[in-house]
């Protein structure tokens, strides 16, 4: 759809676009065979769609997956789309806010198997929805989104460059920026551009108790311009010396910052350190 086509389509169901749920519309159908080659779906794919919009989108999925799972907040679009996808039978549309969805214990997804996730998400959502995916007991295979480029970016930068937020994907999976997309693509057009971003291979670390593993990475993190001994020390009561010798373990000195760390060495730093041994804050991972 382009722009005059989505304008009629928002009248005909008297719907204004709001800004405080991100409601940003692809116009560019370009934009949307990148999002659906990039997912590379078959038949017996199971898809969660979050924020669906006009469901220009949904209709793609819908005719690669094997069923279309969409959750979308706001009540208007929910009735239009409804009407707009009655004809795919492999759609499901839920009504509802995603992170009160995958909340609920079991959540919608907790017996669905090998499922993915392909969506442009609402910006507002961005960093909380894809930490909250990737900690689901049940985790999705795959996830192929579009979020602000300046995220996509972040999740993406390795040593020394790294920051909490790309330590929170990485551990999980191996995320990779698949194009950027300019803000013109959209209307109402957004002040900053997109990216679609696959995150793949995800899966729980096994041997690694992620709410101490968590912890540590916070508290290494808590000053990012400090020295990680410092915040360590300070954080969580630990003896200089020996971070030092943790660090020289993993053949970083004494100077290293948090963003100096790869996963491997925040989960050696983590098994030499077990913070449970010092921690005397109450601090959770």
């Amino acid at each position: 759809m382009d722009k005059t086509q989505i304008k009629e389509q928002l009248r005909k169901y008297n719907i204004k676009p709001n800004k405080l749920m991100g409601q940003n519309f692809l116009i560019n159908e370009n934009v949307l065979k990148e999002i659906i080659k990039a997912a590379n779906l078959n038949k017996n794919d199971i898809v969660l769609e979050v924020g669906p919009g006009l469901g220009i989108l949904t209709k793609e999925l819908a005719k690669k997956a094997k069923k279309v799972m969409t959750i979308e907040k706001d009540e208007k679009i929910v009735e239009a789309l409804r009407e707009e996808l009655e004809e795919y039978k492999n759609i499901e549309i839920i009504c509802g806010d995603i992170l009160d969805i995958l909340g609920t214990v079991p959540s919608t997804l907790g017996t669905v198997p090998n499922y993915k996730v392909v969506a442009n998400i609402p910006y507002y959502l961005t960093s909380h929805l894809i930490r909250t995916l990737l900690e689901l007991e049940n985790q999705p295979e795959e996830i192929t989104i579009m979020i602000q480029k300046e995220v996509a970016q972040r999740i993406c930068l390795k040593p020394p460059k790294t920051n909490l937020l790309a330590i929170s994907v990485q551990f999980y999976g191996n995320p990779e920026i698949i194009s950027i997309i300019p803000k013109e693509d959209f209307w109402p057009e957004p002040k900053i551009d997109s990216a679609i971003i696959k995150i793949t291979n995800i899966k729980k670390p096994e041997n690694v108790n992620i709410k101490k593993f968590f912890k540590l990475v916070k508290v290494g993190f808590s000053s990012p311009r400090k020295q990680l001994a410092n915040n360590l020390s300070q954080g969580l009561n630990f003896n200089k010396e020996e971070i030092k010798k943790a660090l020289a373990e993993c053949n970083l000195n004494i100077q290293a910052r948090a963003s100096n760390l790869e996963i491997k060495d925040w989960i050696h730093l983590l098994n030499i350190t077990n913070p449970s041994d010092h921690d005397h804050t109450n601090q959770s991972g």
